[in-house]
């Protein structure tokens, strides 16, 4: 699609969310309040689509997410805060400003310079908050919130270059000694779960799309074992733990048997 084109199908979507907010009554009753659950359900929508790999859904979701942009900008247009020109000229601004090695005389060698970079120029930017941890929000996904924390103690140079294994190792191994200490196995999970996420961090893995790959395919495994019970005649409910277990642990043979 040329850029024109791409041009005519966002002013057509503009004029479309127009319409909505004026002749529909959900639409009308809704701010930014309470639109935003929607918008954040739709980025997790996107995120599901692109870790499936699933082109057609990909398009799908984008499209959701590309409604909700428009219709918060409408609503920031109609308080006279802002429109969607601003919003688009804004990040324009932003990502010029935040690549100074493409726009700019500055040399980078590595992703990992870019986004120390990006960090160290963000504090500059007026109206940010100060601080290493300004502006990390405390109401993202816990793996997110743990990544995007030891980002931004990485770039202020707190930060070590290996894989830190052996510290879920230790961590591991102090939640094995506290075990039926319960505040102390909160305190030793936690410490194990941030861990992780600095492995995750370091190999460029992305710890919630690929922890909910894991809980996915073990949800896949679990009614596949159900399924598995229900062709030979037997009733999940009525099975005992070591019964559901063994049909569990014959699914996942299959499916190691079925890959290529």
């Amino acid at each position: 699609m040329s850029a024109e084109n791409a041009g005519a199908a966002v002013q057509a979507l503009d004029e479309l969310t127009r319409r909505l907010r004026v002749e529909c009554p959900w639409d009308r009753e809704q701010d930014e309040r309470s639109i935003v659950p929607h918008t954040l359900e739709e980025a997790y929508e996107l995120a599901d689509a692109a870790n499936a790999g699933d082109d057609g859904k990909l398009l799908d979701e984008l499209g959701d997410v590309l409604f909700q942009v428009h219709f918060l900008s409408l609503l920031l247009e109609e308080r006279g805060a802002g429109s969607l020109a601003d919003v688009a000229e804004h990040v324009r601004q932003k990502l010029i400003s935040r690549h100074p090695h493409i726009f700019g005389d500055v040399e980078v060698q590595s992703a990992g310079e870019v986004l120390r970079n990006w960090d160290a120029i963000k504090q500059t930017e007026a109206g940010r908050e100060p601080g290493i941890f300004g502006e990390v929000p405390e109401n993202l996904p816990g793996p997110l919130y743990a990544r995007k924390v030891q980002r931004r103690a990485a770039t202020a140079g707190l930060d070590v270059h290996s894989v830190p294994y052996d510290v879920a190792e230790t961590a591991l191994t102090t939640l094995r000694a506290v075990d039926s200490d319960r505040d102390a196995a909160f305190t030793a999970v936690g410490d194990l779960l941030f861990a992780v996420v600095d492995i995750a961090r370091k190999l460029k893995v992305d710890p919630e799309l690929s922890l909910r790959a894991s809980a996915t395919r073990y949800r896949g495994g679990v009614e596949a074992a159900e399924a598995l019970a229900v062709a030979e005649g037997l009733t999940w409910a009525e099975l005992t733990e070591e019964q559901k277990l063994q049909l569990y642990a014959r699914t996942m043979l299959q499916d190691g048997a079925e890959r290529p």
